[in-house]
């Protein structure tokens, strides 16, 4: 699993909270990603909503990531995610600090601290290339800059705002050239994937391009039909 999940490009598909993946729409959309990753050779892993981790885990062999975790360990800790529990149901890795679900520094390190502890691989976003930097001394398997105002949005960051990519690559190899680089916000197309290894990314971490797609397949295959 490691050494699939860390061949260069990765492309990560959240699925968050859309409507399109209630109930069996996850398992749909994580067979979909599934077939089109291993048809096309490619590192396709994926974070269906937190209440079907489990269940879609079980039932695909692509990596499955949490959307989230929470700094907390095993015990009294009543509705939270510990990382210990995303490892137990079968995911492989999961997402800290995304911009929908933004968490403090001190806990940011915690929940690392705990996801390396359950052995899950990590992915640290952050809104800009300075605090990617920061990040990255924790030393996560990944970082992802998604600039929050493009998130959802229509227009890619690989053309809105480039920049911020060349920055977040060059600020976060200074700081450990071992983190893979993942970009994000308005990716939704194979032009925007090349776009954004061609910036010096490792891949790109997406949701509402492929998820809210009108036919999710043809939107995973767009994806992959520059590399």
């Amino acid at each position: 699993m490691s050494e699939k999940l860390f061949r260069k490009p990765v492309i990560i598909v959240n699925f968050k909270a859309y409507r399109e993946v209630n109930g069996p729409g996850a398992l749909e959309l994580a067979k979909i990603c599934e077939k089109v990753s291993g048809e096309a050779g490619l590192n396709i892993a994926i974070c269906p909503p937190t209440v079907d981790l489990g269940y879609v885990a079980r039932n695909v062999s692509i990596p499955v990531f949490s959307q989230n975790v929470n700094p907390r360990a095993p015990g009294s800790a009543t509705g939270w995610i510990t990382p210990s529990m995303v490892e137990a149901c079968g995911a492989v890795g999961t997402l800290i600090n995304h911009t929908e679900h933004k968490i403090k520094p001190m806990d940011i390190e915690e929940c690392m601290e705990l996801s390396k502890a359950s052995n899950l691989y990590t992915v640290i976003c952050s809104d800009n290339d300075k605090v990617a930097a920061e990040v990255a001394k924790l030393r996560p398997d990944f970082v992802a800059v998604e600039p929050p105002d493009l998130i959802g949005g229509d227009i890619s960051v690989t053309t809105a705002n480039p920049g911020i990519i060349e920055n977040t690559v060059e600020a976060v190899r200074a700081v450990n050239r071992s983190v893979m680089i993942l970009c994000g916000a308005g990716i939704k197309n194979g032009d925007d994937v090349k776009a954004a290894l061609e910036l010096g990314t490792d891949g790109v971490l997406l949701a509402s391009g492929v998820v809210r797609a009108k036919d999710p397949e043809a939107a995973v295959r767009d994806l992959v039909k520059m590399i």
